[in-house]
Protein backbone atom coordinates (compact mmCIF):
# COMPACT_ATOMS: atom_id res chain seq x y z
CA UNK A 1 0.00 0.00 0.00
CA UNK A 2 1.15 3.30 -0.90
CA UNK A 3 1.33 5.70 2.36
CA UNK A 4 -1.46 8.16 1.21
CA UNK A 5 -0.42 12.04 0.62
CA UNK A 6 -2.21 14.31 4.18
CA UNK A 7 -2.22 17.83 4.21
CA UNK A 8 -3.21 20.06 7.01
CA UNK A 9 -5.23 22.97 7.90
CA UNK A 10 -6.40 24.67 10.98
CA UNK A 11 -10.29 23.32 12.62
CA UNK A 12 -12.67 25.95 11.70
CA UNK A 13 -14.13 25.47 15.15
CA UNK A 14 -17.64 26.44 13.27
CA UNK A 15 -17.65 25.28 9.74
CA UNK A 16 -16.01 21.87 11.08
CA UNK A 17 -18.34 21.33 14.44
CA UNK A 18 -21.13 18.92 12.77
CA UNK A 19 -18.14 16.54 11.06
CA UNK A 20 -16.04 16.66 14.50
CA UNK A 21 -19.55 16.25 16.42
CA UNK A 22 -20.29 12.95 14.72
CA UNK A 23 -16.53 11.85 14.87
CA UNK A 24 -15.56 12.58 18.98
CA UNK A 25 -19.08 11.43 19.76
CA UNK A 26 -19.33 7.60 18.03
CA UNK A 27 -18.22 5.09 20.15
CA UNK A 28 -15.30 4.46 18.27
CA UNK A 29 -14.02 7.20 20.35
CA UNK A 30 -14.37 6.21 23.85
CA UNK A 31 -11.24 7.57 25.00
CA UNK A 32 -11.74 11.12 23.14
CA UNK A 33 -14.06 11.26 26.51
CA UNK A 34 -16.98 13.69 24.17
CA UNK A 35 -19.40 10.67 23.80
CA UNK A 36 -22.39 12.87 25.62
CA UNK A 37 -21.54 15.98 23.88
CA UNK A 38 -23.95 17.93 22.38
CA UNK A 39 -22.67 19.85 18.84
CA UNK A 40 -22.27 22.94 20.90
CA UNK A 41 -20.37 21.59 23.30
CA UNK A 42 -17.82 20.81 20.32
CA UNK A 43 -18.32 24.11 18.95
CA UNK A 44 -17.21 25.33 22.36
CA UNK A 45 -14.23 23.05 22.77
CA UNK A 46 -12.81 24.00 19.50
CA UNK A 47 -13.41 27.38 19.78
CA UNK A 48 -11.46 27.64 23.10
CA UNK A 49 -8.92 26.00 21.06
CA UNK A 50 -8.96 28.32 18.52
CA UNK A 51 -7.99 31.20 21.07
CA UNK A 52 -5.88 29.59 22.78
CA UNK A 53 -2.03 30.14 22.29
CA UNK A 54 -0.81 27.04 23.37
CA UNK A 55 -3.27 24.17 22.14
CA UNK A 56 -4.24 24.27 17.60
CA UNK A 57 -6.68 21.79 16.08
CA UNK A 58 -5.88 20.63 12.38
CA UNK A 59 -7.54 18.80 10.07
CA UNK A 60 -5.79 16.29 8.18
CA UNK A 61 -6.78 16.16 4.66
CA UNK A 62 -6.95 13.41 2.18
CA UNK A 63 -5.49 13.59 -1.68
CA UNK A 64 -8.86 14.93 -2.76
CA UNK A 65 -8.86 17.86 0.68
CA UNK A 66 -11.71 16.12 2.31
CA UNK A 67 -11.10 15.78 6.10
CA UNK A 68 -9.49 12.78 6.72
CA UNK A 69 -8.60 13.21 10.61
CA UNK A 70 -7.89 15.12 13.74
CA UNK A 71 -4.87 16.54 15.24
CA UNK A 72 -4.08 18.32 18.36
CA UNK A 73 -0.66 20.12 18.96
CA UNK A 74 -0.45 21.21 22.32
CA UNK A 75 2.69 22.83 24.09
CA UNK A 76 2.65 20.58 27.64
CA UNK A 77 4.62 23.58 29.46
CA UNK A 78 1.01 24.72 29.30
CA UNK A 79 -1.95 22.50 29.01
CA UNK A 80 -2.51 19.04 29.61
CA UNK A 81 0.25 18.02 31.22
CA UNK A 82 1.23 20.95 33.65
CA UNK A 83 2.85 19.54 36.42
CA UNK A 84 2.95 16.33 35.55
CA UNK A 85 6.36 16.01 34.36
CA UNK A 86 8.97 17.86 33.42
CA UNK A 87 8.87 19.55 30.11
CA UNK A 88 12.09 20.22 28.24
CA UNK A 89 12.81 22.68 24.96
CA UNK A 90 11.60 21.62 22.31
CA UNK A 91 8.58 18.96 23.72
CA UNK A 92 5.60 19.22 21.88
CA UNK A 93 2.08 16.99 22.73
CA UNK A 94 -0.09 15.37 20.08
CA UNK A 95 -3.75 14.14 19.83
CA UNK A 96 -5.18 12.19 16.96
CA UNK A 97 -8.37 11.08 15.78
CA UNK A 98 -9.64 9.42 12.85
CA UNK A 99 -12.90 8.96 12.21
CA UNK A 100 -15.60 6.02 12.11
CA UNK A 101 -16.23 3.88 8.73
CA UNK A 102 -18.02 1.21 7.90
CA UNK A 103 -14.66 0.41 5.67
CA UNK A 104 -11.43 -0.04 7.51
CA UNK A 105 -8.38 0.59 5.30
CA UNK A 106 -5.25 -2.10 6.46
CA UNK A 107 -2.87 0.87 7.41
CA UNK A 108 -4.58 4.16 7.34
CA UNK A 109 -4.45 4.83 11.06
CA UNK A 110 -0.34 4.17 10.61
CA UNK A 111 -0.17 6.18 7.85
CA UNK A 112 -2.10 8.63 9.79
CA UNK A 113 0.16 8.96 12.67
CA UNK A 114 3.55 8.83 10.94
CA UNK A 115 1.79 12.08 8.66
CA UNK A 116 1.01 13.37 11.96
CA UNK A 117 4.47 13.06 12.93
CA UNK A 118 6.23 14.36 10.10
CA UNK A 119 4.10 17.35 10.60
CA UNK A 120 5.37 18.04 13.71
CA UNK A 121 9.11 17.18 12.99
CA UNK A 122 8.70 19.97 10.37
CA UNK A 123 9.13 22.56 12.48
CA UNK A 124 12.70 22.75 13.82
CA UNK A 125 11.99 24.07 17.28
CA UNK A 126 10.50 20.22 18.17
CA UNK A 127 12.98 17.69 19.21
CA UNK A 128 10.41 15.68 21.14
CA UNK A 129 6.83 14.27 20.99
CA UNK A 130 4.64 13.81 24.09
CA UNK A 131 1.59 12.13 24.33
CA UNK A 132 -0.87 10.97 27.08
CA UNK A 133 -3.35 8.15 25.89
CA UNK A 134 -5.30 6.16 28.35
CA UNK A 135 -3.44 3.44 30.08
CA UNK A 136 -6.72 1.15 28.58
CA UNK A 137 -5.95 2.49 25.03
CA UNK A 138 -3.76 -0.43 23.88
CA UNK A 139 -4.62 0.65 20.07
CA UNK A 140 -2.92 3.17 20.15
CA UNK A 141 -0.16 2.08 22.38
CA UNK A 142 0.68 -0.10 19.27
CA UNK A 143 0.74 2.50 16.82
CA UNK A 144 2.89 4.84 19.37
CA UNK A 145 5.40 2.00 19.62
CA UNK A 146 5.39 1.88 15.59
CA UNK A 147 6.56 5.26 15.06
CA UNK A 148 9.13 5.06 18.11
CA UNK A 149 7.15 6.54 21.15
CA UNK A 150 8.70 4.94 24.63
CA UNK A 151 6.74 4.49 27.23
CA UNK A 152 8.01 6.51 30.72
CA UNK A 153 5.73 5.86 33.40
CA UNK A 154 1.82 6.29 34.08
CA UNK A 155 0.57 9.31 35.53
CA UNK A 156 -2.60 10.01 36.71
CA UNK A 157 -4.61 13.35 35.12
CA UNK A 158 -7.88 14.60 36.20
CA UNK A 159 -9.84 12.88 33.44
CA UNK A 160 -7.96 9.47 33.41
CA UNK A 161 -4.64 7.36 33.93
CA UNK A 162 -2.59 7.65 31.00
CA UNK A 163 0.78 6.55 30.08
CA UNK A 164 3.17 9.02 29.52
CA UNK A 165 5.38 8.27 26.62
CA UNK A 166 7.94 10.11 24.25
CA UNK A 167 9.36 10.55 20.56
CA UNK A 168 12.51 12.16 19.79
CA UNK A 169 13.26 13.22 16.06
CA UNK A 170 15.78 10.27 15.96
CA UNK A 171 13.56 7.80 18.01
CA UNK A 172 10.86 8.59 14.90
CA UNK A 173 13.63 8.31 12.33
CA UNK A 174 14.68 5.05 13.54
CA UNK A 175 11.04 3.66 13.35
CA UNK A 176 10.11 5.11 10.33
CA UNK A 177 13.34 3.51 8.71
CA UNK A 178 12.89 0.26 9.97
CA UNK A 179 9.32 -0.27 8.65
CA UNK A 180 10.75 0.40 4.98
Amino acid sequence: MTTPAFTFRPLDPLRDAELLHSWVTHPKAAFWMMQDAKLEDVERAYMEIAADEHHHALLGLDERGAPAFLMERYDPAHRELTGLYDPEPGDVGMHFLTPPTDRPVHGFTRAVITAVMEHLFEDPVVRRVVVEPDVANTAVHALNAAVGFVPEREIQKPEKKALLSFCTREQFEAARGAAV
